[in-house]
């Protein structure tokens, strides 16, 4: 069988489909998944053996120059590769007008997509064939499970989604135990105060566990470096790819991060993880998956470093 699945941004997004996928692989022996996603983002597909093609989008990049010679050479490219198939199914995950006008209304097949009253825009599902519904009321995760389960028409299984990616980035290299903090994120108020960060650093150094602070620009690096000055055990990375980094995360004992989308990356590693949330609510949207601990409060500033550190020490013993 072969499917073609449309869920193009953001990182935490992609993720998120990644167990559907594992299902739907297990369920269905001969099954092929192309894949459209936004290129910033196109690298994590290739990780899941089910995905044999990446189809990159670039509507964040095209709707800057939309009438420019490159992005109508770009588009073109996109669409043909996009038509190039027929396929047994059409897998709208994204919900978004975009994700339907852009791509699946593109795709040669049945086209599949939540119901008016289960998707973000009740205008994408016009552009379905066959649509579905599925409460609001559970995860992220779930949601893409049962859209993919119905849709292939397979019996979804209860127990917890498998991302199934972890066991091509784990090192049997013995090295020095470290944590990774993810400190930085795209909204200011998931953001964590940096002394509490400075005081969870000392904690943890202290018991001779390395912490080491990755970062994506230049804001974030010099975040990083003011979390380190003056500390031993403490490693300002260098700038790393996705899959650089997803090799860290694997090898780490454990992670501290903020909202954001390298934290859903450490959850599909299985990865024991503390993600803080202090602005939004990981109900329906956080962490997902093994060994994933939230610690929330009304505020990001009322959460304390003695709180995280009493979590992580019974991560790192």
């Amino acid at each position: 069988m072969k499917v073609c699945v449309i869920k193009t941004s953001s990182m935490g997004d992609v993720i998120h489909t990644l167990p559907a996928l594992t299902d739907a692989q297990r369920a269905i022996p001969n099954l092929s998944i192309d894949w459209v996603v936004e290129e910033n983002f196109a690298e994590i597909p290739h990780w899941h053996s089910a995905v044999k093609q990446i189809i990159p989008i670039a509507l964040r990049r095209w709707r800057k120059s939309p009438f420019s010679a490159q992005t109508k050479n770009e588009w073109k490219s996109y669409r043909t590769l996009l038509q190039a198939n027929q396929y047994d199914a059409v897998i709208d995950a994204q919900g978004l007008f975009k994700s339907a006008f852009f791509a699946t209304r593109l795709a040669n097949g049945i086209k599949h997509g939540y119901d008016r009253k289960s998707i973000r825009e009740p205008l994408a599902s016009l552009f379905y064939d066959k649509k579905y519904a599925i409460s609001y009321q559970q995860h992220a995760v779930e949601r893409i499970r049962q859209l993919f389960a119905q849709a292939l028409s397979y019996p979804l299984q209860k127990e917890k989604g498998d991302y199934d990616i972890a066991r091509h980035f784990i090192s049997t290299d013995s090295i020095e135990p470290y944590v990774i903090f993810f400190h930085s994120t795209t909204r200011d108020e998931k953001h964590w105060p940096e002394h509490e960060w400075r005081n969870l650093i000392e904690k943890v150094t202290a018991l001779s566990v390395q912490v080491r602070l990755p970062w994506g620009n230049e804001k974030e690096k010099t975040r990083a470096e003011r979390l380190a000055v003056g500390l031993s055990h403490v490693v300002v990375l260098p700038k790393l790819s996705l899959h650089e980094l997803a090799e860290q995360i694997a090898n780490a004992k454990a992670v501290v991060s903020v909202d954001t989308g390298l934290a859903h990356l450490t959850a599909a590693l299985d990865k024991p993880n503390i993600t803080l949330y202090g602005a939004t609510a990981p109900t329906l949207i956080g962490c997902y998956g093994q060994n994933q601990h939230y610690l929330t409060a009304n505020s990001m500033g009322n959460i304390t470093s003695d709180q995280v550190f009493s979590e992580l020490n019974l991560l790192i013993k």
